[in-house]
């Protein structure tokens, strides 16, 4: 592999941006300081001219979000067969698609939050009343990443406020019951299940100025302060979940644990944060596997996997 060239892909069009240019750096940086030829590539609709002109032969896909996320890079370099890393094109589109990847969660019987679907159309007039499930609610474009667009709806005067902010992302519209309880995320890396680690989020929920905005106030525990049949139980949900998708390589699982002691299932990122201060380079970390070691490890199992 260190006699090949190989293309870091990061930026991208969406509102994960910069946090993309950040996991790219890092992972360069790691990649460089073992000795790997690492082309840095800002992603834009150049993209395969620029994998042909600059000879690449294989892609460490550091894009989060749609068109990074969602199975679309992915296609493309299956169709140029270029080995990428991560997961494959339907295990990205699944993963990606809030809706899709819950009903593929509820078909494996895994525990997942009520929900009613909105299209962009019927957005108009939507009203409380029509939902199967009383306030407050999540309400998630069903389409993004990072959080962006989430809103919990605490009272009826909220509700068409947080519809019209998640109607200007992609896909339709998810409304979640809302489920009081602990973020608690899972890393997954090769089909094994690494560690846990809890979030206390400086804002009400672990949205994306808590992530990335937080100025140290967001609290990140590892390992997560569980019992150690609630860390069983943790470990075992993320596994069942990435498996679910399909997902290769490394994915983050997040979840809820209630204080009634259950699990709930919010959903699989299949190409996490990867700056040495992320969530999967801590887990990594806490089980020996350095940011260098994992970034290496990821390179190794790039693929084409259509």
């Amino acid at each position: 592999m260190k006699n090949k060239k190989i293309g870091m892909l990061m930026g991208g069009h969406n509102a994960e941006h910069e946090v993309s240019l950040a996991s790219g750096i890092a992972l360069a940086k790691a990649l460089r300081a073992r000795g790997y030829q690492i082309c840095e590539i800002e992603v834009d609709v150049d993209l395969p001219a620029v994998l042909l002109r600059e000879s690449i032969a294989v892609a460490f896909v550091a894009l989060h979000g749609r068109w990074g996320e969602d199975g679309c890079i992915q296609g493309l370099l299956e169709t140029m067969r270029i080995p990428y890393t991560g997961s494959g094109v339907l295990a990205s589109a699944l993963s990606m698609d809030k809706v899709v990847a819950k009903k593929m969660f509820r078909h494996q019987q895994l525990p997942v939050a009520l929900d009613q679907v909105v299209s962009q159309s019927a957005l108009a007039g939507f009203a409380s009343h029509q939902l199967p499930f009383g306030l407050p609610v999540v309400v998630k474009p069903s389409r993004e990443g990072s959080s962006v667009g989430i809103s919990i709806v605490r009272k009826e005067a909220e509700l068409a406020a947080a519809l019209s902010q998640a109607q200007n992302l992609a896909g339709d519209i998810m409304i979640e019951q809302y489920v009081e309880g602990r973020e608690i995320q899972v890393g997954v890396l090769d089909d094994q299940a690494l560690g846990v680690i809890e979030i206390v989020p400086a804002e009400e929920f672990y949205d994306y100025k808590a992530k990335y905005q937080s100025d140290g106030v967001t609290q990140y525990l590892y390992p997560a302060p569980l019992t150690a049949a609630q860390t069983e139980s943790a470990l075992a949900l993320g596994l069942a979940a990435h498996r679910a998708l399909g997902c290769s390589g490394v994915s983050r699982v997040d979840t809820l644990l209630r204080p009634d002691g259950d699990f709930v299932l919010l959903e699989v990122n299949t190409i996490p944060g990867m700056t040495e201060a992320s969530l999967i380079p801590k887990i990594a970390q806490g089980v020996g596997i350095s940011f260098a070691d994992l970034a290496e490890r990821l390179l190794l199992g790039a693929a084409c996997r259509a």
